[in-house]
């Protein structure tokens, strides 16, 4: 079946990535998918996940800020007539029928707290003051610019694992209800929030490092045919280009995090409360 649609970037099975890539049958196919995000999907691309696919959750790891901004631009779209002729997505609700959502916000209030701590008192109320008189996607800029742009997106995807356990937690016990699968995750892209769930997934299912960096870097041409609109809205967020690549040691870089600091995936998991018996469920739903 194919794995190509119309209004949907950054989608694969990720089951049968990693066992293309190895050679042998780690995890389970087509209970897994991710992508970016699927706001715009056309008809026919609803019709596939939905009827195909038979997707059944679609989990959401954006922020709220994203949503408020991409829920501007549809907005601003319904008023060109000929955008509303060219695109039927348009005239479909952002949701599609027949599936459950969850919005699990893994960049969180802990996390954005922590942020907001390594400004400087000046930025921290200018940032404050901006959003007080509604113009929230400038503030954010100061975070990205400030705060983010330093520290890398390797260094912000490690500052999620520590700041956004809970939703951390979350994200991941979507994979182990039934009721859930199959399951559809994405944030904006589908690569660094998307890419550290699913990563830590793999990393429960003893996936080897290589597997799980060649899916996450799969993103990399996945995001090719929307790559100057992706960075337009990068540098909106105060941000640099290479933040629309995929660094080559990201996956390298959280495994070694993991093991310095918590000693291995068992311990910080453990810290975020997704339990061994979470995991023996992980397990049992995801493994092939």
């Amino acid at each position: 079946m194919s794995l190509t649609f119309d209004n949907i970037i950054n989608f694969r099975d990720v089951g049968k990535t990693v066992n293309d890539y190895m050679g042998r049958k780690l995890v389970r196919e087509g209970v897994l998918y991710r992508s970016a995000r699927p706001d715009d999907a056309s008809p026919a691309d609803r019709r596939k996940l939905r009827d195909e696919l038979r997707v059944k959750t679609v989990v959401d790891l954006r922020s709220k800020t994203e949503h408020l901004k991409q829920a501007r631009k549809r907005q601003a779209d319904l008023q060109v007539p000929a955008l509303l002729r060219s695109n039927a997505a348009l005239a479909e609700p952002v949701r599609i029928a027949g599936l459950r959502y969850r919005e699990v916000r893994v960049t969180g209030r802990r996390f954005e707290r922590f942020l907001l701590a390594q400004l400087s008192w000046w930025n921290y109320a200018k940032l404050i003051f901006l959003f007080v008189i509604g113009y929230r996607m400038r503030a954010v800029s100061i975070l990205g610019r400030e705060v983010m742009r330093p520290r890398g997106l390797v260094g912000l995807g490690l500052v999620t694992m520590d700041e956004s356990g809970p939703e951390v937690a979350e994200a991941l016990r979507t994979f182990i209800e039934p009721s859930s699968l199959p399951v559809l995750v994405h944030c904006t892209q589908g690569k660094d929030r998307t890419g550290l769930i699913i990563a830590l997934a793999l990393m429960v299912l003893n996936v080897q490092i290589p597997a799980i960096q060649h899916d996450y870097l799969l993103s990399q041409k996945g995001l090719e045919a929307e790559r100057e609109g992706r960075l337009e809205e990068i540098r909106e967020l105060g941000l640099t280009p290479e933040w629309g690549d995929c660094p080559r040691d990201f996956v390298k870089n959280v495994e070694a995090h993991i093991s310095s600091k918590y000693g291995g995936i068992d311990g910080y998991l453990d810290s975020i409360q997704f339990g061994s018996s979470e995991r023996q469920r992980l397990i049992e739903v995801l493994g092939a």
